[in-house]
């Protein structure tokens, strides 16, 4: 399984690649400039991957720890999507900077700064301890850490 660091303990795990968050919002969304104030992040309404007490992101967490309640007017399933809830409205949103040129791709969009330093990511590939010395189990790892160098030298071009 392949997620960040902070929802799983105990288990093994191999990191592949480092994220930080970056903002959406519409091109057209003056409110914003190059990057989101605390104001912005207390007044203008929110598109969110997650929103519930079990399921959040480290960055959405933060601005909830230093008291601001997001206005959430949109929730939804993928990261992937996200930028589509945003584009053409005055939402703001929260993706990882690996897909900020996928979001500049789908257009009417522009990525932006936040007013706080988000923790980073660290994804990492997470399996059960059986599969520890399994040569077979053991190349897939080696195939996802090679993909993870590959993903954060794409990432830096950002």
């Amino acid at each position: 399984m392949v997620i960040p660091h902070g929802i799983l303990t105990e288990l093994p795990f191999a990191d592949l690649w480092h994220d930080r968050w970056v903002g959406i919002v519409a091109e057209e969304n003056a409110a914003v400039g190059d990057a989101l104030t605390m104001e912005n992040i207390s007044t203008l309404p929110w598109a969110m991957h997650y929103q519930s007490r079990s399921a959040f992101t480290s960055a959405e967490r933060q601005v909830q720890q230093v008291g601001v309640e997001p206005r959430v007017e949109v929730v939804v399933e993928s990261f992937m999507s996200l930028p589509l809830f945003v584009a053409g409205t005055s939402r703001i949103g929260l993706v990882q900077a690996a897909l900020a040129p996928i979001v500049q791709r789908i257009g009417g969009l522009r990525v932006v700064g936040l007013p706080f330093d988000a923790t980073p990511l660290t994804n990492a590939l997470w399996w059960h301890p059986v599969h520890g010395r399994d040569p077979e189990h053991a190349w897939m790892r080696a195939l996802f850490v090679e993909a993870g160098r590959i993903v954060e030298a794409d990432a830096h071009v950002v």
